[in-house]
């Protein structure tokens, strides 16, 4: 509220927290249809929620007595749909029985690379380069005047981009291992030389934020800093462009 407090400059809004009457739902999954063209789902872009057909139903903005819509995750096809809906409600194409912990939709996104919030994404420390932006729709290099626009740019047509943020498996031998914590330094088994940091953890799986040149070199060639034993599984995420890879 504070954040957006900031931009109403001298506008005639009137801002107001409604997190307790509407919640922001997710359907993700390996079997949710995600070829078409269209932002709406087809199975669910004509439906309100309860039940029936509803064609006004334009856009989740435009929410009214009827309901509101699914529209596709504007960063990724896999991270599925998601909509805003009445929190006294469950919206439509929503089994009881298909209803999950919001924990495993965060496991999803972080096996996918995907980092969101200031908590994964360091406020005003930050490079958008880095953290993959400029694939998930979220930076643009032609768009000009917003701040940092001039350096994104510069970096983008150089090309030269030495860490991104990576998906990560943690393992303790052949098995996983849950005893990682964001912060810890990821480190090159021979050399012991730092290659980067996780900066988000989650049982076995988090994100860190690496150097390429060092992050694929093969399996089992990095590891937690103190933690010998626990090794770094670097996953290669399927929807990074080929020039994004250091083998290229």
């Amino acid at each position: 509220m504070d954040v957006l407090q900031i931009f109403r400059l001298r506008s005639n809004v009137d801002i107001e927290d409604m997190s307790e009457e509407f919640s922001c739902w997710q359907r993700f999954g390996k079997n949710l249809s995600t070829s078409s063209d269209s932002k709406e789902e087809p199975e669910a872009s004509a439906l309100g929620w309860g039940a029936g057909i509803d064609k006004a139903c334009q856009s989740s903005t435009k929410g009214n007595s009827s309901g509101w819509q699914w529209y596709k995750d504007p960063r990724l096809d896999s991270l599925g749909f998601r909509g805003i809906f009445p929190s006294n409600t469950i919206p439509p194409s929503v089994e009881a029985n298909e209803e999950t912990d919001e924990l495993n939709y965060f496991q999803w996104r972080v096996e996918k690379g995907v980092a969101e919030g200031s908590t994964e994404i360091p406020k005003g420390e930050a490079i958008p380069l880095e953290y993959n932006l400029a694939g998930l729709n979220a930076i643009s290099v032609n768009k000009r005047c917003y701040v940092g626009q001039e350096s994104v740019a510069r970096t983008h047509h150089r090309g030269v981009i030495r860490k991104r943020l990576l998906p990560l498996k943690f393992l303790l031998g052949n098995e996983v291992t849950q005893n990682v914590a964001p912060g810890s330094e990821v480190v090159g088994v021979s050399s012991d030389k730092k290659v980067g940091t996780v900066t988000t953890a989650l049982a076995s799986r988090g994100m860190g934020l690496l150097r390429l040149e060092e992050a694929f070199k093969g399996s089992g060639s990095l590891s937690i800093k103190g933690k010998d034993d626990v090794k770094i599984e670097v996953i290669r995420p399927d929807w990074w462009p080929s020039e994004w890879f250091p083998d290229h």
